[in-house]
């Protein structure tokens, strides 16, 4: 029989345990409180203090300091098209010798392509995440306590060489004495009271850095550490990231989206440092020799993808905020094991209705409506001008194709954006930016999985999708935006076309023709530098 749990979870039909009532497990307990608390600690983790930690100041300042240092009066002075690139390589080498906050901070970054400079994005990709495991020693002393038990209580087999190591805990594969395999998340000794010093230090520095380097567009310093400080403080509870697994496996159950799998955490054994949870086993995302070995379709995997994240925000206001091939597996069922939920997005209702219009209002291309959609989501004041912010920007206008343009009409056309935002005072939210990332990621898993993949024909076949199965929902959240219309919801596609510089009598658009122009654009620009 299957297990009971799968009626209201998308888990492993193998199942190691049964999550019978969910809402009454005891590590549950309180954690709307937590999460309250943890969320209400921000404001005060950010403000500026008078004096700074001064041991931490001396350690960023001592890495930091002789990297914008050597930039400023090597690179900076020269000038060219090499002068960025000098300046974040220096950026993301201080972060990863700072340790676990500033390699998290750099991953922040690399998420904030349009609001941070592309070398600086593309530098931050490379920072890594896999750092020296704690010696175990150390790991057997943080499960010991926070378990209460000598480790050969609960474990008949704890391998002692992490499975992955990572600037916020480590993994390790393990055997309970009740014979379940699992996997066992440990958080890193020293790292909570880490990141609290490393906040207040950059809670300190980041206002004096307001225009001083060249590495902010929509995302000032200050509002970079307040997103920072919303997104790390959850991950070093992990009793919020096993709920946020119960919550986000109930939403994708709830949806039908049973090509995911989502592994159990257990029932007894989680605690603010450590997480026990099933062990999933698969392959790797991106192994396309594994896929056709097992008959599974990378296009239809890259659909379910699309369709899976698009409905957990739209409908739920939860998702996965860290999609990156290191917390995907392929089963060899097909399906698609979600692992780290340290950084889940959560939208509260008002923000989720506003994210509805938002990505309802492109599709219709009600420029309004978007725009209204992002103040209400935080990534432009209350009182904008939304009229004066169309007519500025000329988003009510015929889509500027950027291939058409030549590099310098470009780049000034870029400037003319950038300055008009940041004179309306736009940045981008903590659940936007998230968004964003997993849009990037999804972008390159389309360009490896299925770089054939109709763009044109998988919007429609979104919208499609949405109108039959939440067509009477949609209508009632949203009134009418396109959803009322007879037919359901009327996707502009030929706004589409023209916002890809397509010709609207074309039917098809693959990722392959988006590549080569963006390939064009690229090739235009770098020939501008040189």
């Amino acid at each position: 029989m299957a297990p009971s749990d799968l009626t209201f979870g998308v888990f492993s039909d193998e199942a190691p345990w049964v999550l019978d009532d969910p809402a009454a497990l005891a590590w549950r307990e309180g954690l709307d409180e937590v999460r309250r608390a943890t969320r209400a600690e921000v404001p005060a983790l950010t403000t500026p203090r008078r004096v700074p930690p001064i041991g931490r100041m001396a350690v960023t300042l001592r890495h930091l300091g002789p990297a914008v240092a050597t930039w400023w009066f090597g690179a900076r002075r020269r000038g060219g098209p090499d002068s960025m690139g000098d300046l974040s390589r220096r950026l993301r080498l201080a972060a990863e010798a700072l340790g676990p906050t500033y390699i998290k901070l750099g991953q922040i970054i690399s998420a904030g392509r349009g609001v941070f400079p592309d070398v600086l994005v593309a530098e931050f990709e490379r920072c890594r995440d896999q750092v020296p495991a704690e010696p175990f020693p150390v790991v057997r002393a943080t499960v010991e306590a926070e378990l209460g038990r000598p480790l050969h209580e609960v474990f008949e087999r704890f391998d002692r060489t992490a499975l992955a190591a990572a600037s916020i805990a480590q993994v390790h594969t393990a055997k309970l004495r009740t014979g379940e395999e699992v996997v066992v998340k440990v958080q890193r000794s020293t790292v909570a009271p880490r990141v609290r010093a490393d906040l207040a230090v950059l809670a300190w520095i980041a206002p004096h850095l307001v225009g001083r380097i060249p590495v902010t567009a929509l995302a000032n310093p200050p509002a970079l550490v307040e997103l920072f400080a919303e997104t790390i403080s959850e991950e070093l509870d992990f009793r919020l990231e096993a709920e946020n697994m119960l919550d986000v496996s109930a939403v994708l159950a709830e949806l039908g989206q049973r090509r995911y799998v989502v592994p159990r955490p257990h029932p007894t054994l989680v605690t603010r440092r450590v997480l026990v949870m099933e062990r999933l086993y698969g392959f790797a995302f991106d192994d396309l020799a594994s896929m056709a070995e097992a008959g599974i379709d990378p296009a239809d995997l890259v659909r379910a993808g699309m369709i899976g994240f698009l409905e957990g925000a739209m409908l739920h206001g939860v998702f996965h905020g860290d999609l990156h091939g290191g917390n995907l597996m392929v089963r060899d069922d097909g399906r698609v094991a979600l692992l780290d939920f340290g950084i889940t997005a959560r939208f509260d209702e008002q923000r989720r209705l506003a994210f509805l219009r938002l990505m309802i209002g492109a599709m219709t291309n009600d420029v309004l409506t978007q725009l209204g959609a992002l103040r209400d989501l935080g990534a432009l004041p209350a009182d904008t001008d939304l009229q004066q912010v169309s007519d500025d920007l000329g988003l009510e206008g015929p889509p500027i194709d950027p291939a058409a343009l030549s590099a310098d009409q470009l780049v000034d056309e870029v400037r003319r954006v950038v300055k008009a935002l940041l004179g309306y005072g736009a940045r981008l939210p903590k659940e936007l930016m998230l968004y964003v990332k997993n849009l990037l990621f999804l972008d390159g898993a389309i360009a490896t999985l299925a770089p054939d993949l109709d763009l044109i024909g998988v919007i429609a076949e979104v919208a499609t999708h949405l109108t039959t199965t939440h067509g009477e929902r949609l209508a009632a959240e949203l009134g009418p935006v396109g959803i009322g219309a007879p037919g359901g919801l009327q996707v502009d596609l030929d706004g589409v076309k023209a916002s890809l510089g397509v010709d609207p009598a074309l039917e098809g658009f693959t990722y392959r023709d988006l590549q080569e122009r963006r390939e064009l654009i690229r090739s235009r620009l770098a020939a501008r530098r040189s």
